[in-house]
C-alpha cells in the first residue's frame, strides 16, 4: 500500500505534525469535508433548541401568534428524525477515512522497515517498532476520531450558539467572545508542559515494550537459571518507571482540567448574574425568552470550550505518535535501489579487490584489505577466532552492508550498481539460528515461493533429509510448527531451513554457523543435507566445526579482518601455520 509516492516521500520531521496530518489525510478530503457538513446537520439541534426555546418562552409571555412555535417545532422534529441515517452516513465517511489512513501508516511503516539498514535494526528493538506500529498508530486513529467527532461537535455549538446571539442579542456578543480567546490562552500556557510529559509518557512505554519482547525470549534461559526473580526485578523497575511518569501525566492533565471547570463556570455565572441584572433594569430590550436562551448558551458554550480545552491531551499524545512514526518513516538508514541495474541471472562469480569495512564509531575496520575472487560453483569457508571479519564478510555478500573502501563484483558487474532486492532472488541464507514463523511446515519451507506444488516441497525437503520426521508429525506438512518452530527440535529446525533454501534454487549460498547449535546426530544429518545443497552452487560458510569446513574447496583463515591463509583442508594443514592452530583441538 505505502508506494515510493505514497506516505514514504513525506518530510515527516521538521515540520508540524498537524501538517503532516494533513498530508496523510489528503487522498481522503472529500470524504471528509462531506463528514463534516453530515455532522453539522446532524449535530444542529444542540445548538437549535436554546433558539426553539426562547421562542416557546416568548410565544407564552408575550402571546405571539402559534405558528412560530410550530414552525420551530417541526424543524427540530425533521432533524431529529434524520439524525440515525445521517449518523450513519458520518460514521462512513469519517471513521473509514481515518480507519484507511490508519492501514496506510502501519504499510508506509511496515515497508520502510524492510528498506532501512541492517545497521538500524540492530540498534533500535524490535519491540520499540513493534509499538509504533501498533500504539501509535491506533493513538493516532483515536485522536482524529475524538477530535473530529467531539471536537467538531464543540465547534459548532460554538459557530452556531455564536451566531444566534450575534443576530439575536449583538450585545451580548463580545462578553461571550471574551471566552474562547481566555480559554485558548489557558491552553497554550499548559501545552508545552504537557508535550513534554507525553513524549517522557511515551519513551518509558517504549522501553516496557523492548524490555517485555527482551523478558519472553529469555524465559528459557531465565527459568533454566533460576532467574526469575531477577528478571521480574529489573521488569519492576521498568514498570515503576512507567507508572511515575504516568501519574505525572495524569495528575498534570487533572490539574489542567479542574482549572479549566472553575475558571469558566465562575466566568459563566459573572456573566449569567448581569445578564439578569441587564433585563431586570431594562438597560437593553431583550425579551424574557432571550434571557432564558443567554442562559442555556451560556451552559452550552461553556460545556463547549470546556470539551475542547479537554480534547489538549488527547490532541498533544496523538500528535506525539505523529512524531514517533515519523521517526522511522523518516529514518535515514535506507539501502539505495531505485534506478539500479536489475539483476535477472547469476552465475555466482564474485571478486573481493581491496574491500574494507569499518563500523561506526569502530576503532579499527573489521574488513581489511580484503581480496579474493571465487569462482561460480566453489565453496569458500571462512575461519578465524570471535571477532575476525567473518561475518562481516557474509553480510557483505549479501549486501546487508556495502564496503566502505574497494569494490565487490558480481559476475564482473560492480554490486554499488545493482539493485540488490533483485540479486537476492538467486541468494539463499542459512544460519545458526534457523528462523522459522508461526505457520505450518508446508508455508515455512515454500516461504516466498507462491508456485510451489506439493512435489516440490517433498523434493525439498527428501534432500534436507527432513521428510521422514514430517510425515510422522500429526498433521504432516500442514502441522504447525509453533513460534519460531518451537515445536520442533533444534535439528528439525534447522533441516526445514535448508529445505527452504533448497526449494530457491540459489545460485549463491551463505552458511553461517548452520550446525553449531547441533548434537552429533543432528549434526550427522544437516551435514548431509547441507552436502546436498552446496553441490553446483557458490557458497561461503562461516564455521568452526572441523566437518563443516574440511571437504570447502578453499579456507580463507582470517584475523583482524585480514586475510592470513588461503587454500584446501590438506595444503593449510602441511603448512602448519594458522590454519593448524585453530583446529589443532579438533584433530587430536
Amino acid at each position: 500500500m505505502a508506494s515510493p509516492e505514497g506516505p514514504l516521500d513525506h518530510r515527516y520531521r521538521g515540520e508540524h505534525p498537524v501538517r503532516t496530518l494533513a498530508y496523510l489525510f489528503r487522498p481522503h478530503r472529500w470524504r471528509l469535508a462531506a463528514a463534516c457538513l453530515v455532522f453539522t446537520v446532524k449535530h444542529s439541534p444542540v445548538w437549535l433548541l436554546p433558539l426553539v426555546t426562547a421562542a416557546i418562552v416568548d410565544t407564552v409571555v408575550l402571546h405571539l401568534p402559534l405558528s412560530q412555535l410550530w414552525m420551530s417545532a417541526g424543524l427540530i422534529a425533521v432533524i431529529l428524525a434524520a439524525n440515525t441515517p445521517l449518523h450513519l452516513l458520518w460514521v462512513r465517511l469519517m471513521h473509514g477515512s481515518v480507519r484507511r489512513t490508519g492501514t496506510t501508516m502501519r504499510s508506509a511503516l511496515c515497508t520502510r522497515m524492510q528498506q532501512l539498514s541492517i545497521g538500524y535494526h540492530s540498534r533500535v528493538s524490535a519491540g520499540v517498532l513493534q509499538t509504533k506500529v501498533v500504539r501509535d498508530v491506533e493513538t493516532v486513529e483515536q485522536m482524529v476520531q475524538q477530535t473530529s467527532e467531539t471536537g467538531l461537535g464543540a465547534v459548532t455549538v460554538l459557530a452556531g450558539g455564536l451566531i444566534i446571539i450575534g443576530v439575536r442579542t449583538p450585545e451580548f456578543l463580545p462578553v461571550f467572545l471574551l471566552v474562547v480567546p481566555v480559554a485558548s490562552l489557558l491552553i497554550f500556557r499548559l501545552r508545552s508542559r504537557l508535550r513534554t510529559h507525553n513524549e517522557h509518557f511515551r519513551q518509558e512505554v517504549e522501553h516496557l515494550s523492548s524490555r517485555v519482547s527482551e523478558m519472553t525470549r529469555l524465559i528459557s534461559i531465565t527459568r533454566a537459571h533460576g532467574l526469575e526473580r531477577d528478571a521480574l526485578r529489573r521488569m519492576d523497575g521498568t514498570l515503576r518507571r512507567v507508572l511515575d511518569s504516568g501519574r505525572r501525566l495524569d495528575l498534570l492533565n487533572g490539574r489542567f482540567a479542574s482549572l479549566a471547570w472553575v475558571f469558566l463556570n465562575a466566568l459563566g455565572i459573572a456573566f449569567l448574574t448581569a445578564a439578569a441584572l441587564i433585563a431586570y433594569y431594562e438597560v437593553w430590550p431583550i425579551t424574557a425568552g432571550d434571557v432564558v436562551m443567554l442562559s442555556a448558551f451560556l451552559t452550552t458554550l461553556t460545556n463547549s470550550t470546556t470539551t475542547l480545552m479537554g480534547l489538549t491531551p488527547v490532541i498533544t499524545k496523538g500528535l506525539e505518535s505523529v512524531r514517533s512514526i515519523g521517526e522511522v518513516l523518516q529514518a535515514p538508514e535506507l539501502e539505495q535501489n531505485a534506478g539500479k541495474d536489475q539483476v535477472e541471472q547469476v552465475r555466482g562469480a564474485v571478486d573481493f579487490r581491496q574491500v574494507g569495512y569499518a563500523y561506526e564509531d569502530a576503532e579499527a575496520p573489521a574488513v581489511r584489505d580484503f581480496t579474493l575472487s571465487v569462482r561460480p560453483g566453489e565453496t569458500v569457508a571462512l575461519v578465524g577466532a570471535s571477532g575476525a571479519g567473518k561475518s562481516t564478510v557474509l553480510n557483505l555478500v549479501i549486501g546487508f552492508i556495502r564496503p566502505t573502501s574497494g569494490r565487490i563484483l558480481l559476475d564482473g558487474r560492480d554490486m554499488t550498481e545493482l539493485d540488490l532486492r533483485t540479486y537476492r532472488h538467486f541468494v539463499s541464507v542459512v544460519p545458526q539460528e534457523s528462523i522459522l514463523f508461526e505457520g505450518t511446515v508446508r508455508q515455512n519451507v515454500a516461504y516466498g515461493m507462491e508456485g510451489a506444488d506439493e512435489e516440490t516441497v517433498r523434493r525439498a525437503l527428501v534432500d534436507a533429509n527432513a521428510l521422514e520426521f514430517v510425515e510422522r508429525l500429526p498433521q504432516g506438512l500442514d502441522t504447525l510448527v509453533g513460534d519460531n518452530g518451537a515445536r520442533l527440535s533444534g535439528g528439525q529446525r534447522q533441516r526445514l531451513a535448508i529445505a527452504r533454501a533448497l526449494i530457491r534454487d540459489p545460485r549463491i549460498l551463505i552458511l553461517d554457523e548452520a550446525t553449531s547449535a547441533l548434537d552429533t546426530r543432528s549434526e550427522a544429518l544437516v551435514q548431509q543435507a547441507l552436502n546436498r545443497l552446496v553441490h553446483g552452487r557458490t557458497t561461503f560458510v562461516v564455521a568452526h566445526r572441523l566437518s563443516t569446513i574440511r571437504n570447502a574447496d578453499r579456507i580463507v583463515v582470517m584475523q583482524d579482518g585480514q586475510i592470513q591463509e588461503i587454500g584446501s583442508h590438506d595444503e593449510l594443514l602441511r603448512r602448519d601455520g594458522a590454519y593448524t592452530r585453530l583446529q589443532s583441538p579438533q584433530l587430536t
